[in-house]
């Protein structure tokens, strides 16, 4: 093997060593004799591995070796014996964990460190050497006493082995393993041994790789792989798992060896072989019944990127209003000199001969920095939309309220409200989320007092009831729990998905109801995060009238602290099930700083984000160019469809938006690199069922503000009525890959002719108060959306806040 320190040297092997000696060198008799010795033991190892099936107790093979050792030790742990002398490395080492050498070994050293390691078994050798198992392993021969004759190190009244001579101590039951062997058979899953390969000369064959000192063995390794989704894997050194695709082999340089080269045992079950040095034992899963399917879509079927309007702004959030037109808001410094910070983009202009001038309008009123705060719609009969916190003092504190007015092609005249002195949080906070609760009221949670300073672990309500309640699980995994995700649940608990935990808060008191499992994060590193700056995205799965099935929780993406290995996988979880565990599936792509945009079909569009790093700027690289589409409706492992490219990079700071078409507006890019220059110029995504060519049904409604349960009439004026749906979608404020409002809601339909009934959902746990666009639906193909406002103003909003500063719109 290549020296590390020089390339060019070689440095030893799989057990093997360069060896060097200062002076003259020389053969004496006694090293003959040794190897004589050693030859004669290696024949006696062998015939002891050859007849030997399975491990074996020491009381029914060494016991008469038991009987006739003795030792020296006297400080020996209590339960610890003394077994024998061993010879050791003829089929490899016969004690797999070895310590550090030290020039003043003695028995009970090295005894006492092989306990603390939780270690049952201690070997010396050499004078100086130490080892640690569970086992003996590699089919070990007994050995004369008289051949671990070495003195110790540390003590030259003890003994402590001598020249592959290991002198064996242990506590309990003392089990011998013969000689290793590759495992064929008995495998988990559809898993099948594949033989040994080699590393590429240049790079590994698989990236994905976990240290299993302990445990490491073909049904640990495989059985990890399995899970997170890859069907590949494969062990090396002993104690090395990886997992990968079978098409990395070749593209990576791997090449098929002889099995003799992957000879080291696997601790994790000494029966066993593990790979070796540079080499691995490998194994694939089989094509016949494959973990996962994914689609990939050509055509009109993998949707479209278009360029959709020149930018005028690089948004921090995104929110498309109830009259139809979309805001976006910057940090402060983003944009050109003496920027405002605040835009308004009227799509239906975007076509025009001059959309810089008539598309965008110029908002004012924003008085302190956005950058990093938190976005939502708020229940109110006019639809406002808040900012909640920001960067930077008195920004921190920020609670800014736009009134959308005007409607697509009319223009709009309000601009944002914000008087930082008599309204404001309770506690600064950089990177909060805010949601609607069920009684109409704002929860915000969560984030720091500024730029990577202290937590703000705490959660408060707008308007304001009571005091800030600290919440210990912030504080905890501050500072990778930020703009965490939250939802009100069917059964009135609220869900808080944060770092790689999940609890479920109770509505009035905040106490946990229920801690659901750790969320999982990558094969090799199951504790990565999905929230800032190990940056995910989530969503809730659509609910269906009757609204009996459990609801379900998505997570997708995010990031590995240090490292920065970006998670290629979602995770989902039915959080009011109390014996649910999070379900992983493999993305066809690593993606952290991803962006999700509910689709009114009931699909998911995941987009945007980087392969590799953190949120934050300039922390993302190699940017995740595709889209994907994610359908529930399909069977678990066969949702992804591979979708359509796009040319612009999108790192931190994008956002991606359901509009009322039923594309999806695609914005944003702040990574401030040179590499990736901030990025101005807004898309939109086409879905499959806009380039389709089928006509959109359409409807008019008359009744555009529900109570729970009415029943609304809608008159369907295109589109067959046989087998039409309708869907609901929540208001979303998009940022950093929050969807903060989005819901998903397929409520009941039922027509005749041309006049539909639609029943509002339930409740205000099914639905919390809120403006959703309507569609209905022809096949998978959906009208324009009308907004439409479920549940009313219980809060009373509309009254709100006590300030001259802000015009307020009343119940």
């Amino acid at each position: 093997m290549a020296c590390k320190g020089n390339t060019t040297e070689y440095c030893g092997g799989s057990n093997r060593l360069n060896v060097y000696q200062f002076g003259t060198v020389s053969t004496t008799s006694s090293a003959s004799q040794s190897s004589t010795s050693t030859s004669s033991n290696s024949q006696s190892a062998s015939q002891t591995s050859s007849s030997s099936t399975a491990a074996t107790s020491s009381t029914s093979t060494a016991s008469s070796s038991s009987s006739s050792a003795s030792s020296s030790a006297t400080g020996l742990p209590s339960g610890w014996k003394y077994k024998g002398c061993y010879v050791d490395n003829v089929n490899g080492r016969i004690l797999l964990n070895g310590q550090p050498a030290s020039s003043t070994q003695t028995v009970e050293k090295c005894v006492a460190a092989c306990q603390a390691a939780g270690y049952s078994v201690a070997g010396l050798e050499y004078s100086t050497e130490c080892f640690c198992g569970n086992a003996l392993v590699n089919g070990p021969a007994p050995a004369a006493e008289s051949q671990c004759s070495m003195n110790c190190g540390g003590d030259p009244t003890e003994k402590c082995g001598g020249g592959s001579r290991m002198s064996v101590y242990y506590t309990g039951d003392l089990i011998i393993y013969p000689v290793a062997t590759i495992q064929k058979t008995d495998l988990p899953g559809k898993w099948e041994y594949k033989g040994c390969i080699s590393e590429g000369t240049d790079k590994r064959i698989w990236k994905y790789q976990t240290i299993l000192t302990k445990t490491n063995s073909a049904t640990e390794c495989l059985s990890r792989c399995a899970q997170f989704g890859f069907m590949a894997g494969g062990m090396e050194y002993g104690t090395e798992c990886f997992c990968g695709d079978v098409v990395d082999i070749e593209n990576n340089g791997g090449t098929v060896r002889p099995e003799t080269e992957c000879k080291t045992t696997c601790p994790g079950d000494p029966r066993y072989l593990c790979g070796g040095g540079s080499r691995l034992t490998w194994y694939a899963w089989s094509l016949t019944d494959p973990l996962y399917k994914w689609t990939y879509a050509s055509g009109n079927d993998a949707g479209s990127y278009k360029f959709f309007v020149p930018g005028v702004v690089v948004p921090l959030i995104t929110t498309v209003g109830v009259n139809g037109k979309i805001t976006f808001v910057e940090k402060a410094g983003t944009g050109p000199p003496n920027s405002t910070g605040a835009f308004e983009l009227d799509p239906s202009l975007a076509g025009g001969p001059d959309p810089v001038s008539t598309a965008w309008r110029k908002m004012r009123g924003l008085k302190t920095d956005v950058f990093c705060s938190a976005g939502l719609t708020l229940p109110d009969k006019a639809g406002r939309q808040i900012t909640i916190g920001g960067w930077s003092g008195t920004s921190t504190f920020g609670v800014r309220l736009y009134w959308p007015d005007g409607a697509p092609g009319v223009q709009s005249i309000n601009d944002w409200q914000e008087n930082a002195a008599e309204v404001k949080l309770q506690k600064g906070r950089w990177y909060p989320s805010g949601m609607i609760m069920s009684n109409g009221s704002m929860l915000v949670v969560g984030g720091e007092t500024g730029s990577n300073a202290d937590p703000v672990p705490s959660i408060e309500l707008l308007p304001r009831v009571g005091p800030v309640i600290e919440m210990d699980w912030l504080l905890r995994t501050d500072p990778n729990n930020l703009y965490p995700f939250l939802y009100v649940l069917p059964g009135g608990g609220i869900f808080v998905g944060y770092y790689n935990e999940a609890r479920i808060l109770d509505p009035v008191t905040f106490n946990t109801v229920r801690t659901l499992p750790p969320i999982p994060g990558n094969v090799n590193n199951p504790g990565a995060g999905r929230t800032y700056p190990l940056e995910g995205a989530a969503m809730m799965m659509p609910q269906k009238a009757p609204y009996t099935d459990p609801v379900t929780m998505l997570i997708c993406g995010g990031s590995t602290v240090g490292a920065a290995i970006a998670n290629d996988n979602c995770v989902s979880i039915q959080p009011e099930n109390p014996s649910s565990n999070w379900t992983i599936e493999r993305m066809p792509s690593q993606r952290v700083m991803p962006c999700i945009a509910a689709l009114p079909d009931g699909t998911y569009l995941i987009a945007n984000g980087a392969m590799h790093g953190t949120a934050g700027f300039g922390l993302g690289s190699d940017p995740n160019l595709n889209a994907v589409l994610y359908d529930p409706s399909k069977p678990l492992n066969q949702r992804m469809t591979v979708m359509a490219n796009t040319t612009v990079a999108r790192l931190y700071h994008s956002e991606a938006i359901l509009m009322q078409d039923g594309r999806v507006l695609i914005s944003g890019s702040d990574p401030q690199s040179n590499k990736y220059p901030e990025e101005y110029r807004v898309e939109v995504f086409e879905p499959p069922y806009v380039l389709s060519g089928a006509p959109r049904p359409a409807y008019t409604i008359t009744n555009k503000d529900w109570a729970y349960g009415d029943q609304i009439t809608i008159t369907v004026t295109a589109g067959n009525t046989a087998n039409m749906r309708a869907s609901l979608m929540g208001a979303v404020s998009s940022t950093h890959g929050n969807s903060m409002g989005q819901r998903t809601i397929f409520p009941a339909i039922s027509c005749a002719g041309n006049t539909c009934t639609i029943t509002a959902p339930p409740d205000n746990k099914i639905c919390p108060p809120g403006w959703f666009q309507l569609f209905i639906l022809d096949g998978p193909t959906p009208s324009i959306s009308t907004w439409v406002r479920v549940g009313g103003d219980p809060a009373q909003l509309g009254n709100w806040p006590e300030s001259n500063s802000f015009t307020k719109p009343g119940i």
